[in-house]
């Protein structure tokens, strides 16, 4: 019968818990890992399989779990987890704020879907464009990106007790956060510009001819150029989303490395 030492195996599980709190805590944040459909018990279970993989490759770190210098490695490993779930999210934040923009100027805001995801309602673009958005993180190999790069960052950013975690990086994500407003308006546009043309000739129309109906004419064709002017857009989407995980996955690797203080 085989038999571990009591100190072996409380060493192996130390080894492991600490990587599964940092990859808990990016499930949590991260976009499609953190999907309510999926079960917490898939959740936790996946995070301690990639945990124990990563942590075959790190050194073996002499920390006592429950002890204040156990509680300050786990703040840190699920502050740092956090930061780079919240980086990622970033993603499918710039498409939504897109979809609601352009929804709001087609005169969809009032059309909503429940949204599982996050629990709450979705304007009806914003969740097209999630979706699509989703289906091409996944053909860029997003998700794999990610986890290349959570990997790395045990690297950069140890299980170290004595390793501090620098502000500065947060400081990062708040400036990176405030560029999702501005990629969200480059994405939608050329669709707000056409729709504010169509509005300002409207209500031209509607000052130089009083007897036509704005309500009735404005809306129809205002949606039917909305949706004809997206449709277009699409054809765009893909390398839009393509550039921006490049920008984020970037920027996510600079937070973590101002995070290490470096």
């Amino acid at each position: 019968m085989l038999t571990l030492p009591v100190e072996s195996l409380y060493q192996q599980i130390s080894h492991v818990f600490w990587p599964t709190l940092r990859v808990l805590a990016i499930f949590t944040t991260a976009p499609i890992f953190n999907e309510t459909e999926v079960p917490k018990k898939v959740k936790v279970g996946l995070a301690i399989i990639i945990a124990f993989l990563i942590s075959r490759n790190l050194p073996d770190e002499n920390l006592v779990m429950i002890s204040y210098q156990g509680l300050w490695v786990t703040a840190q490993q699920l502050m740092i987890g956090a930061a780079m779930g919240l980086t990622v999210q970033l993603i499918f934040v710039t498409v939504r704020t897109a979809g609601e923009i352009m929804g709001l100027q087609m005169g969809l805001s009032f059309a909503t879907f429940f949204d599982p995801s996050g629990g709450g309602n979705m304007p009806v673009i914003a969740r097209i464009l999630n979706l699509l958005a989703t289906l091409l993180f996944l053909s860029f190999n997003g998700h794999l990106w990610f986890l290349t790069i959570l990997s790395e960052s045990f690297t950069v950013l140890p299980v170290n007790s004595d390793a501090a975690v620098d502000t500065s990086g947060f400081y990062y994500l708040a400036h990176v956060t405030g560029l999702v407003f501005r990629c969200g308006l480059m994405l939608g546009l050329p669709i707000i510009t056409l729709l504010l043309s169509i509005n300002f000739t409207l209500g031209l129309l509607n000052r130089l001819t009083p007897q036509l109906s704005i309500f009735v004419v404005g809306f129809p064709l205002t949606l039917s150029t909305g949706m004809t002017a997206l449709t277009l857009e699409m054809y765009t989407l893909s390398p839009f989303i393509e550039s921006l995980m490049a920008d984020i996955f970037n920027h996510l690797s600079v937070i973590i490395i101002m995070l290490s203080g470096g």
